[in-house]
């Protein structure tokens, strides 16, 4: 069984662009020959600059022979039906043969299809995936039609025998298969020939060429991190750019050069910002005081002097570009404390948050009211969330941020530090954006807190508002990551606040905006009223009914268009929720079960209450307790639909016949008496141990007790009973959404 090499060799490959494409030429090539009939023991795929590789090991011979009958028409079918099978067939009709089926004789075609060897499989998917290869960005050169990422030299292509080895016949736009490959650009230029991977491995290496990308980035990181310990110093992980690095160079060089002593007092930030993203640089940090002192680079080649004169050319390139950040720094600075930053608030004005939601300013002083809102509840200083809101935006406006645009938040910490501005500000402004993902830190400072939720209710509610909103796998506001932001805020803070307050009060401000109807006057009241009465129905009714007969068309514009926004809004929040407990291992239908009882609007209430409820439902008791629940709520509603009245007006232990009828009834008030100081107390874990404890109640009952008496005193009773059970029990959850 011969084993398969592919090389792929061309001009620079772009970095990014590599991992992916490796793995592209591995799944098509081999699902390629697994279609074609061979079969194979394993593939790899490797990626350096200048080449894409692929070796599949114990590859069969050839495809097997295949033997296939086709069921045609009909022998008494008209000419034209049976011709047509003839040429799907690709048969004569001498070929066929002819078979009594149930419905008369049929035509039967036997098609033979002999194996392929496989060199000529090989060739035909080679060409099919180079031709069609996924390149994000593609080019064609010189007369040819054929499209590659950068110009395609060379396609080495050889099958492997104990024997020996042979090379794939196959040409594609003039480039002709062979066995020759070239090692390094300048360290061994120059082609050689290959007998097999292990043989091509062996010579590339000599050739100054690492294939395997994992080798390359291992051995930058292994000598960048034994230079700067040398030296006392440490290098500043970052695994991204270490796998970038790694795809620019075939021959790694590591190289520690210095910075330069003017550029060292700059935030460490800044210099790991400019080095990574300019130059691709490591940063080298001292441990003892946290300052970037030093930079890695990699050269993809050795040199005489040692790498001298490349860290003397990149020192130089190095120090210009400092020189720029140096000098935004500093113009920054002037800013920050010499004016407050006042200009940059300015302008704010004259950036488009959204062409629909007004300027940046405009989004400030949005977030500034609903922080100032926010803050009692999470325990911040009302004044401090508001300053802390209206400066949290300023360094957007600052040149630096416009050159490190990935710096926002954290130069504004710098910036408000400058500015003389509390410590509580300065974090907040650094920390309003997060978190940004599911694995981000959050923030716990209490004005942090109130910053960063404002932002992003600020940011859902405006987006709501002008209906753009996710559908399907598009986000381009990145609207589920905010929502999942406010919920991991509330959550890891344990924050107990009722969100659709803050929604419809955010919602009011962003719809008094869009509707020309309604004034300044009536979104203050409105937001007033919503902060008295908790949420937005109850605050509009009281407005109305204060107007008594004067102009409302304002108010009512409003009521048209809010409340089904807020609930639809609340709703997202919940499928975020539901994603984000199951990832914790919470049932969904217990999630469920708890979003549909009220309060739901308060996160860390809901999820405290799906994790008692799970906890219970873990246990034989649970268990069986919603079974008996399943049964009692099924009867009942059987019944109260037959009979058209609704059992719900206290059953009556005089009418108890039997003992487990007279339990229950105990049972149902110790339980209640139980259950609703629980409640009150959010005391979930008791409440449900309490409703727990009626499981062998309620299965005695149901085991001696035939519910639909023919004493119709006896079955009313026993029906008002189950309406107990159903009513204790939906105080805790709502258990007719728990499956099974």
């Amino acid at each position: 069984m011969p084993d398969l090499l592919i090389e792929l060799f061309s001009e620079e490959i772009p970095a990014r662009m590599q991992a992916k494409a490796a793995d592209d030429l591995k799944s098509r090539v081999t699902n390629g020959l697994v279609e074609a009939g061979l079969t194979y023991s394993g593939a790899a795929a490797f990626a350096t600059p200048r080449r894409l590789v692929l070796r599949v090991d114990g590859l069969t011979d050839r495809s097997p022979d295949v033997k296939e009958e086709r069921k045609g028409p009909r022998v008494d079918a008209p000419e034209k039906a049976i011709d047509g099978f003839l040429r799907g067939a690709g048969v004569a009709r001498a070929d066929l043969i002819e078979r009594d089926e149930k419905k008369g004789r049929v035509f039967f075609a036997i098609i033979e299809k002999p194996g392929r060897p496989a060199a000529e499989i090989v060739a035909d998917v080679l060409d099919d995936t180079v031709r069609n290869f996924p390149w994000p960005k593609s080019m064609r050169w010189g007369a040819g039609s054929l499209r590659w990422v950068r110009p395609l030299h060379r396609i080495l292509c050889l099958l492997t025998r104990e024997d020996g080895s042979e090379v794939v016949p196959l040409e594609i736009d003039g480039i002709v298969s062979g066995r020759s490959t070239e090692g390094h650009r300048f360290m061994a230029p120059g082609a050689f020939e290959v007998t097999g991977f292990d043989d091509y491995e062996a010579k590339l290496k000599r050739a100054f060429v690492v294939l395997d990308a994992t080798e390359r980035a291992d051995a930058i990181w292994q000598d960048a991190t034994n230079q700067a310990f040398a030296s006392g110093l440490e290098v500043v992980e970052d695994k991204g750019l270490l796998a970038e690095v790694a795809g620019l160079v075939e021959w790694p060089v590591v190289l520690m050069g210095e910075i330069g002593e003017d550029f060292l007092d700059l935030p460490p930030e800044v210099l790991q910002s400019s080095m990574k993203e300019h130059q691709k640089f490591f940063s080298v940090r001292n441990p003892k005081t946290g300052r970037i002192e030093r930079f890695i680079t990699v050269a993809n080649r050795d040199t005489a002097d040692q790498g001298a004169t490349i860290l003397a050319g990149n020192q130089k390139v190095l120090s210009a570009r400092l020189a720029d950040a140096k000098f935004f720094w500093e113009n920054d600075l002037r800013v920050a404390k010499g004016e407050k930053m006042a200009p940059w608030l300015t302008s704010l004005e004259a950036v488009t948050f959204h062409n629909k939601l007004g300027s940046v300013k405009d989004k400030v002083d949005r977030v500034m009211e609903l922080a100032r809102e926010l803050a009692p509840v999470v325990g911040a200083d009302v004044d401090l969330s508001a300053e802390a809101a209206r400066v949290a935006k300023a360094d957007l406006a600052s040149e630096m941020v416009y050159e490190f645009p990935e710096l926002q938040g954290l130069m504004g910490r710098y910036y408000s530090t400058a500015a003389g501005l509390p410590d509580a500000v300065a974090a907040a402004c650094e920390e309003h954006y997060s978190p940004l993902g599911p694995s981000d830190d959050v923030p716990t400072a209490p004005v942090s807190v109130a910053v960063a939720l404002a932002e992003k209710i600020d940011v859902l509610t405006g987006f709501w508002a002008i209906d753009e909103k996710p559908t399907g796998s598009k986000d381009p506001f990145a609207l589920r990551r905010a929502a999942l932001g406010v919920i991991r805020l509330v959550l890891e803070n344990n924050l107990h606040l009722s969100l659709d307050r803050f929604i419809d009060a955010q919602l009011v401000r962003h719809k008094g905006e869009l509707i020309d109807a309604v004034s300044n006057d009536e979104v203050t009241a409105l937001v007033e009223a919503i902060a008295k009465h908790g949420v937005f129905g109850a605050a509009y009714r009281a407005l109305k009914d204060a107007r008594n007969g004067e102009d409302t068309t304002g108010l009512e514009a409003m009521n048209d268009a809010l409340p089904d926004v807020s609930v639809d809004l609340l709703s997202f929040f919940h499928d975020r929720l539901k994603n984000y407990l199951r990832d914790q291992g919470i049932r969904h239908d217990v999630i469920d079960a708890c979003i549909a009882m009220e309060g739901n609007d308060d996160l860390a209430l809901l999820v405290a209450r799906a994790k008692a409820l799970q906890e219970v439902l873990s246990t034989e008791d649970g268990e069986n307790l919603v079974q008996g629940f399943k049964r009692a709520n099924n009867i009942l509603t059987q019944a109260e639909e037959k009979d058209g009245v609704e059992y719900s007006f206290g059953a009556d232990p005089k009418f108890a016949e039997d003992p487990t009828e007279t339990a229950l009834f105990t049972a149902l008030a110790e339980a209640e008496a139980r259950i609703n100081p629980a409640m009150e107390a959010q005391d979930f874990a008791t409440a449900m141990a309490a409703m727990a404890a009626l499981r062998g109640p309620v299965d005695a009952f149901f085991e001696a007790v035939q519910v639909n008496a023919e004493s119709e005193v006896l079955r009313r009773n026993r029906l008002n009973l189950l309406s107990s059970i159903r009513g204790v029990c939906l105080k805790v959850a709502d258990l007719t959404r728990i499956e099974g």
